[in-house]
């Protein structure tokens, strides 16, 4: 069934004081560093953190009265398992979902405390969705797929019309795909109001299924990806038409950029999102050129980042920038030798974060040691300057880094 712009109004006045008409709002930061006049929708905002709710509710609302009290199943790991779960229990559905055995307490968590009932089963979320189907015919319960129904898509279209409503001279979306729901609906929404507009999906280059399926390809898919939530082996059968008639092009991000867009968004921006959520500025990041002085949409499709991963990109990100580094520095084996190297770091404006001091495995002579600092500075060039302190105290110093071959030097 072909989802049409006629299903996406009526989806908008079924979801009208629903769900959070999100901000569509202006981002300096994320222009000055792209080259592009971005406007951010902030589906992040979202009660359950990301854009799901839409479709949810558009398909539990349409449940005939046998449906609603039998309830629904889902199959996610994530933001499909919170959106489904928060509607049902407002409309008192009952609802399972099936969450794979390896997530996340905290999803669990979240998921039951919105009244879902949760069962764990499959390694992944194939596992997972064939669990779930079995439960749909076992106990007559309405299977509740993530992206490829007509109420789901048509729920998520209404992400675009809110953001060409809100900001109509946009000349680019950028869209987040995975199985390809919401781009699928906005694709529709965008091209029906303006013909002319471009709509450019954005995966992982570790899941490239999309982007794959529509050329006619196989796609190899699998690893570990940062935007867990469009890790999509196998793209929607009724969004993959879609996507091949009215979006232009479904581009492939990798791991660092999608890192890098994170960290963007925390620290310039100031919100959190998701790996998922980052990947259509990380599109723009990767290829600035293709985007540069253009009006461009990027849809925040989900802010629910794990606080562990969340802090390791950020000190990831520190990293790159040049704004924390490890120094080796070569030191004589005798006492205050430490204290000055602490000393000479301090007056350079460092501030030593970690001290790693190591006698016995290094290939250096019984009378010296090597210590590894981690030091907090300003800028690369802050770096080459207490190296360069530490040298002319008489601290042999380099810096330890990753080679492209992915080894320290």
């Amino acid at each position: 069934m072909t989802v049409t712009f006629d299903d996406i109004r009526a989806a908008a006045a079924l979801l009208d004081g629903a769900v959070l008409r999100t901000p569509t709002v202006p981002s300096p930061a994320c222009s000055e560093a792209t080259g592009a006049d971005v406007i951010l929708k902030l589906e992040n905002f979202q009660h359950t953190g990301s854009f799901k709710p839409r479709g949810a509710l558009v398909k539990l609302a349409r449940l005939d009265e046998a449906a609603r009290r039998a309830g629904v199943v889902a199959a996610s790991a994530g933001n499909h398992a919170q959106g489904v779960a928060y509607h049902a229990q407002h409309l008192g559905i009952p609802a399972t979902i099936v969450m794979p055995r390896a997530t996340p307490f905290t999803k669990v968590a979240r998921t039951e405390a919105l009244g879902a009932r949760v069962v764990m089963a499959g390694d992944d979320l194939t596992g997972a969705q064939a669990r779930a189907r079995e439960l749909a015919d076992a106990d007559g319960l309405e299977y509740v797929h993530p992206y490829d129904d007509p109420d789901i898509i048509a729920g998520q279209g209404t992400v675009a019309l809110e953001m060409l409503a809100d900001h109509p001279d946009l000349e680019v979306l950028v869209v987040p795909v995975g199985g390809g729901g919401l781009i699928a609906g906005m694709a529709t929404a965008a091209r029906a109001v303006r013909p002319d507009i471009q709509v450019i999906g954005v995966q992982a280059d570790l899941y490239p299924s999309m982007r794959e399926a529509v050329a006619g390809r196989e796609a190899t898919c699998g690893g570990e990806t940062v935007a867990e939530g469009i890790a999509v082996a196998i793209p929607g059968t009724l969004t993959r038409p879609t996507v091949a008639e009215h979006v232009s092009e479904v581009v492939t991000v990798d791991e660092e950029t999608l890192e890098r867009a994170i960290h963007l968004y925390l620290e310039r921006q100031h919100i959190v999102v998701e790996g998922a959520g980052a990947a259509s500025l990380a599109a723009l990041l990767a290829a600035p050129d293709r985007y540069a002085g253009r009006r461009v949409g990027l849809v925040v499709s989900g802010g629910n980042m794990d606080a562990r991963l969340l802090s390791s990109i950020l000190m990831r990100g520190l990293v790159r920038a040049g704004r924390l580094a490890r120094l080796r520095v070569e030191i004589s084996d005798v006492p205050g030798a430490l204290g000055k190297v602490a000393g000479t770091i301090g007056e350079a404006g460092g501030n030593i974060v970690e001290v790693i001091h190591q006698r016995w495995f290094y290939d250096i002579p019984v009378k010296r040691a090597e210590v590894d600092v981690v030091v907090e500075t300003l800028d690369p060039g802050h770096v080459e300057h207490l190296i360069a302190r530490l040298i002319a105290a008489g601290f042999p110093t380099r810096r330890l880094r990753e080679t492209a071959a992915g080894a320290q030097a």
